[in-house]
């Protein structure tokens, strides 16, 4: 089966420089959820993709997979 991405949190992360551990320390979050988020093996809230976008100064919605290009 194959996985799907349905979020760039980690490819967003990697092009501003910033690690997990600094996206987790800025949400009072675990650094292992932030890891999850980064291997799509689980999601942040609609609230929480909000705050990644905010830490990071994107869009939400440049953190997010059009669904046309999801591996499904």
């Amino acid at each position: 089966m194959t996985k799907i991405n349905y979020n760039k949190i980690k490819a967003a992360l990697a092009e501003k420089g910033i690690t997990n551990k600094e996206l987790a320390d800025a949400l009072k979050i675990a650094p292992e959820t932030v890891s999850s988020w980064c291997t799509n093996t689980a999601q942040p809230s609609i609230k929480r993709l909000f705050d990644v976008a905010t830490f990071l100064d994107v869009e939400a919605g440049e953190l997010l997979v059009s669904w046309r290009k999801r591996n499904i």
